[in-house]
C-alpha cells in the first residue's frame, strides 16, 4: 500500500474530520514523517490534544488558534515518546494548564528482550526518543478519559515503542505509529519490539473498528483490510529472511541489503533495524539463532 498521493493537508489548519473530531497537521514533513506528524483535537468545549507534536512554536501557535471561543483544552495525551510526538507537551501544559497524560517514559514497557539487549550496550537507532518526556498522570491499558462530550479509552499497544498507546473513541480508534496511513511501521529495537508489534496488530484486528486515524497520513476508512496488509507484510519480511538464511548465515545488515533492494541508502539503517527485530523475534521462537551473542552485528543462521 503506497501513501495516497491526495493526502496534502494545509500546515496548522485544522480539518474537521467527523463532530468533535478535527485534525492538525504539523510543520515536519520528512522520509520518517511523511507530510507531519497528525494533532488531534477531540470535543467541542473541554478538548483533548493527543499528540501535541514536535517543539515547534508555530504548531503551538496553530493548536492554541484551533481552540475556538467557549472551548478549553482539558487534556494533553501523548501516544508515545518520539521527538515528533511528545516535546510540545510540556510547552503546551504551560501554555493553557492541561496536565500531560501518558503510558509512561522512553523506557516504560520495554520487553525483557529488549531491556537485556540495552543492558549489553545497544542504543536508539537515532529514531529519535524524547527521553526527557515525564508525563504528569500515567495511563494504564483500560483506562477512560473523559470530557463533556467524549470519552477515550486507552489500549496499550507496544511495539513501535513500549509506551506505545492507541485510543479508541467508540468505534473510532487513533492509532498513532502503530498503524499508519502511508507506510508500514518502523520497529527498531532496543526501542521497539517485533513480537509485541505482532500481538499488537492482533489486539485490534479483534476489534470492529470503523475508522483508524493515524500519526501520520490520512485517514484509514477501511481498518481490518490495512492491519491485514500490515500483518502479511511483516510475515512476507519474515519469509524474505529466512529465505536467504536458509542460503546461508547473514547479518542484519547483509540481510537488509538484499531483500530492501528498492530503498534509498539513507533510509538502509532503518531497514537493519527493522530486518534486526525479524531477527530477535525469530530467535525467541526458536526458528533462527546468532552465532555467538545476540546483537544487531551479529551473523544468523536457520535452526533446522
Amino acid at each position: 500500500m503506497q501513501a495516497p498521493d491526495d493526502f496534502n493537508p494545509t500546515v496548522g489548519v485544522p480539518e474537521q474530520l467527523e463532530p468533535g473530531v478535527r485534525r492538525l497537521l504539523a510543520p515536519n514533513p520528512s522520509p520518517m514523517t511523511y507530510r507531519g506528524t497528525n494533532t488531534y483535537l477531540i470535543g467541542t468545549t473541554e478538548l483533548a490534544v493527543i499528540d501535541p507534536g514536535p517543539d515547534m512554536p508555530a504548531h503551538l501557535e496553530a493548536i492554541m488558534a484551533a481552540c475556538l471561543p467557549g472551548q478549553t483544552i482539558s487534556h494533553i495525551i501523548v501516544t508515545h515518546s518520539h521527538l515528533d510526538h511528545s516535546p510540545l507537551a510540556r510547552t503546551l501544559s504551560a501554555r493553557c494548564g492541561a496536565p500531560v497524560y501518558a503510558y509512561g517514559t522512553a523506557s516504560t514497557g520495554r520487553s525483557a528482550v529488549m531491556q537485556g539487549l540495552v543492558e549489553a550496550g545497544m542504543s536508539s537507532g537515532g529514531e529519535g526518543i524524547d527521553h526527557s518526556f515525564t508525563p504528569d498522570r500515567l495511563l494504564a491499558d483500560g483506562d477512560l478519559l473523559t470530557g463533556a462530550d467524549w470519552q477515550l479509552e486507552v489500549i496499550h499497544t507496544p511495539g513501535h515503542l513500549g509506551n506505545h498507546i492507541a485510543l479508541a473513541l467508540g468505534d473510532a480508534c487513533f492509532t498513532a505509529d502503530h498503524v499508519m496511513g502511508w507506510a508500514s511501521s518502523l520497529v527498531s529495537p532496543p526501542d521497539g519490539d517485533l513480537t509485541d508489534f505482532m500481538a499488537s496488530c492482533a489486539r485490534l484486528r479483534a476489534r470492529d473498528w470503523r475508522v483508524f486515524y493515524p500519526g501520520h497520513g490520512g485517514t484509514v476508512s477501511a481498518p481490518q483490510q490495512r492491519l491485514d496488509w500490515l500483518i502479511t507484510h511483516r510475515n512476507s519480511r519474515e519469509t524474505d529472511i529466512l529465505s536467504n538464511l536458509n542460503q546461508a548465515p547473514a547479518s542484519p545488515a547483509e540481510l537488509a541489503r538484499t531483500i530492501y533492494t528498492e530503498t534509498p541508502e539513507a533510509l538502509l539503517p532503518a531497514a537493519e533495524r527493522n530486518v534486526f527485530a525479524h531477527l530477535v523475534d525469530l530467535v525467541g521462537r526458536g526458528k533462527v539463532a546468532p552465532l555467538g551473542r545476540l546483537c544487531e552485528t551479529a551473523q544468523f543462521q536457520t535452526l533446522k
